[in-house]
C-alpha cells in the first residue's frame, strides 16, 4: 500500500514512514491517557479523606504512574510532602461506558476492558486546629512534564465546640439534576464543612467513567469538584451548571449503598450484568468450592480502593464511626440488592426466579439479599453495641447514624423487609418446579426489630439514609428524627395518594401498598412545603424538576432542607423545611440536673 502510495503521490518511502511515526506520536486519547508529547492532565482536583486532631489526607488521581507527585501546602506552599501512589485494580469500561473515545480498534467495546488510573495520597501533618493552610498538587510524569491544580484549603478534624456547615447528601448515581444541585448547595450556603455522603455515589461501581469523567456531564468527581459541565433545557432555554467545589476543601465520610457493590466478577459480557450478578457468599461456597469467595460472589473493591476513610477492627472501611467536631458520625453497611418487584416469568426479581432458569441455580438471584448481615448478634451488630457504649460515643453533643437502606420511607425500597430472603421453591404433583419464590417476613426486619431499639436506647438524634430517591422525614415516639434526602437527581414516586408500590398478591406477607411500612407518619415541612393537587401540603418532594439538598449546622443543631427548581433557572432557592437536634450532651445534662435539683431544694 505504501509503495502504491508513494508512486501514485509522488512522496518519498521515508517520508511516509516519518508520517506514521508522527501519527502515532500525536497526543491520542485511549481512556484518557495521553502520551508523552501531550500535556499532563489531573483526572480530579485533590479532594480531603480522613481528617485527624493534626492531619488530613490529601487524594488526587490521573492517568498515567508519574515519576513523582507531591502536596505543597503552607502560606508560601513551602512545604512538600511527598504522595504514595497505587493503582486501581477494577477499573474497566465497557458497551455502556460514556467516555470520549469508546473505542477499541475502531469497534466500539463489547466486553469490559481495563482501564488504567493511579491513585496518589499525602498525608499533611503538623496542622492546627481551626487554622485552614493553602495547598495544590503536582504530578510528575515519566518525561519530566508535571501538572498542577488550582490551590485549595485544608484543615484538620474541627474540634468540639466547633460550629459546622455539613452537607447531607446520596444518591447522585450520574442523575440529571444532580450537578445543579451541587452548584446550589455552594451558591446558597458557601463552603461547607463536611460532607456525609449516605451511598450510590454511582451507578456501577467498576466503570470508570462514573467516577471520574463521563461525557453527559455528571461523573461523581466533577460534580462535587466544581469542574462539571451538565446541560439541562426547559421550555427552549439551555442552561450549564458546573457542580460545586466542595470536597477540595471538605472531607467526605461515605456508606456503602447498594451501587457500590459489584457482582461476580468476569462472568458477564458487561459491566451492567455483572454488577447485577452478586449472589450470597454461603451460595457462592458452594458452587465455587476452591475459587475466590468474594470473586464469586459480590466485592466492594473499587469503592475501597477509591476512599480513605476511618476504619473498624470489625468491618475495615464498610462500617466505621469517626468524631467531627460535636459530632459522633456512625456509619453502617446496611445495604442489599435492588431486584425488580415484578412478577413476568422472566424476572429475576425480588420476589421470584425467572422460568427458564428454574433448573439452573446458578442464574438465580436469591432475591434481594442482605450483603453484610447487621441482625442480633452478627459482627456488625455486636461492633454497633460495643460502639454505642464506647467513650466517644457517649461524650458527643449530637449523635448521627448513616446508612442506606430506609427504616421509615414513603418510597418503594423500603418493601418489603430488610431480612434474608425465604425461598420457596414449588412443584407440581410429578416433581417440577413451578415456580422459584422469595418471602420476607415482616417481623424480622433487622433493622427495624434490631438496630433501632438500640439507637433509641443510646439517644441517637438523628439517622439519615437514602436509597429511595425522594425527600421525606419522620419523628419517632422517643423523638429521634429520620431524614432522607435522596431527591438529588432524579425520583421514583412516592407510595402516597393515588400512587401505590408495586406488591405481589396471593403470597404469605402481607406487603404495604401505601405509607410508611414501619408505622410512623412524615413530617409536613415546616416552612414552605409544597402542595397536592387538593390544595393541601405534602410530606414530601419526589420530583425529576424539583432538586433537594440538606445542611446540618452543629452550631445550633440545625438540619435545614433547601429546594431548587431547576425548570425555573434564575429562581431562587427555597429552604422549606427546619428542625433542631436534640441536646443530649453530658456536661448540658448535668447542668440541668443540677438547676432542677436546685430549683427542688429550694
Amino acid at each position: 500500500m505504501l509503495r502504491r502510495l508513494s508512486g501514485r503521490r509522488k512522496i518519498p518511502l521515508l517520508a511516509i514512514f516519518l508520517l506514521v511515526i508522527c501519527l502515532n506520536l500525536v497526543s491520542v486519547r485511549s481512556f484518557g491517557q495521553t502520551t508523552m508529547t501531550s500535556v499532563p492532565q489531573l483526572l480530579t482536583d485533590p479532594f480531603l479523606q480522613l481528617p485527624t486532631a493534626t492531619s488530613v489526607r490529601v487524594v488526587w488521581f490521573t492517568e498515567f504512574p508519574g515519576s513523582k507527585h507531591i502536596v505543597t501546602s503552607g502560606e508560601n506552599l513551602e512545604r512538600t510532602t511527598l504522595a504514595n501512589t497505587t493503582k486501581l485494580s477494577r477499573t474497566r469500561e465497557d458497551q455502556q461506558s460514556r467516555v470520549a473515545n469508546q473505542t477499541q480498534n475502531g469497534q466500539v467495546y463489547q466486553q469490559p476492558v481495563k482501564r488504567d488510573i493511579w491513585r496518589h495520597e499525602a498525608e499533611v501533618t503538623g496542622l492546627t486546629a481551626g487554622v485552614r493552610v493553602p495547598y495544590r498538587v503536582t504530578s510528575r510524569r515519566e518525561d519530566g512534564e508535571s501538572v498542577s491544580s488550582d490551590v485549595f484549603t485544608l484543615a484538620p478534624t474541627p474540634q468540639p465546640g466547633t460550629a459546622l456547615k455539613i452537607l447531607l447528601t446520596s444518591d447522585h448515581q450520574l442523575k440529571p439534576m444532580t450537578v445543579a444541585n451541587l452548584q446550589k448547595v455552594v451558591e446558597t450556603v458557601g463552603q461547607v464543612d463536611g460532607v456525609w455522603f449516605a451511598g450510590d455515589l454511582i451507578n456501577v461501581s467498576d466503570r470508570a467513567s462514573e467516577w471520574f469523567d463521563d461525557h453527559r456531564g455528571s461523573a461523581l468527581f466533577p460534580g462535587l469538584q466544581g469542574r462539571a459541565k451538565y446541560e439541562m433545557t426547559h421550555n427552549g432555554v439551555k442552561t450549564t451548571y458546573t457542580g460545586g467545589q466542595i470536597i477540595q476543601h471538605a472531607p467526605m465520610f461515605t456508606a456503602i449503598g447498594n451501587h457500590e457493590v459489584m457482582g461476580r466478577f468476569g462472568r458477564t459480557a458487561s459491566l451492567n450484568s455483572e454488577f447485577n450478578d452478586p449472589i450470597p457468599r454461603a451460595v457462592a461456597q458452594r458452587l465455587y468450592s476452591g475459587k475466590s469467595l468474594i470473586d464469586n460472589s459480590f466485592n466492594t473493591h473499587t469503592y475501597e480502593e477509591i476512599f480513605t476513610l476511618p476504619q473498624s477492627q470489625a468491618g475495615g472501611k464498610r462500617y466505621y464511626a469517626v468524631t467531627f467536631g460535636d459530632v459522633r458520625l456512625v456509619v453502617l453497611y446496611a445495604t442489599n440488592m435492588w431486584r425488580t418487584p415484578k412478577l413476568d416469568a422472566g424476572a429475576k426479581g425480588r420476589y421470584r426466579e425467572a422460568e427458564q432458569d428454574f433448573y439452573n441455580p446458578e442464574n438465580w438471584g436469591y432475591g434481594q439479599l442482605i450483603f453484610e448481615p447487621i441482625t442480633q448478634g452478627s459482627q456488625q451488630y455486636n461492633w454497633l453495641k460495643a460502639e454505642l457504649n464506647s467513650p466517644e460515643f457517649q461524650a458527643a453533643k449530637y449523635k448521627v447514624v448513616m446508612f442506606h437502606h430506609p427504616p421509615h420511607t414513603l418510597g418503594d425500597n423500603i418493601v418489603p423487609a430488610y431480612t434474608n430472603p425465604v425461598q420457596m421453591i414449588e412443584r407440581d404433583e410429578n416433581g417440577e418446579i413451578k415456580a422459584v419464590r422469595y418471602e420476607y417476613p415482616k417481623d424480622a426486619d433487622y433493622i427495624i426489630r434490631d438496630v433501632i431499639p438500640l439507637l433509641e436506647a443510646a439517644d441517637v438524634q438523628l439517622v439519615f439514609y437514602g436509597h429511595s430517591h425522594l425527600w421525606n422525614r419522620f419523628v419517632s415516639p422517643s423523638g429521634m428524627h429520620f431524614l432522607e434526602t435522596s431527591n438529588v437527581g432524579n425520583t421514583y414516586g412516592a407510595a402516597w395518594g393515588d400512587k401505590k408500590r408495586e406488591v405481589p398478591i396471593g403470597y404469605k406477607e402481607d406487603y404495604t401498598q401505601l405509607g410508611d411500612p414501619n408505622g410512623l407518619e412524615p413530617v409536613i415541612p415546616t416552612i414552605s412545603p409544597l402542595v397536592g393537587d387538593d390544595g393541601q401540603p405534602i410530606p414530601y418532594i419526589a420530583s425529576s424538576d424539583i432538586t433537594v439538598f440538606s445542611i446540618f449546622d452543629t452550631g445550633t443543631g440545625t438540619v435545614s432542607s433547601y429546594r431548587f427548581d431547576t425548570r425555573k433557572p434564575e429562581s431562587e432557592v427555597v429552604k422549606f423545611d427546619e428542625f433542631n437536634l436534640p441536646c443530649f450532651h453530658p456536661q448540658v445534662e448535668e447542668r440541668n440536673l443540677g438547676m432542677k435539683a436546685r430549683a427542688g431544694s429550694s
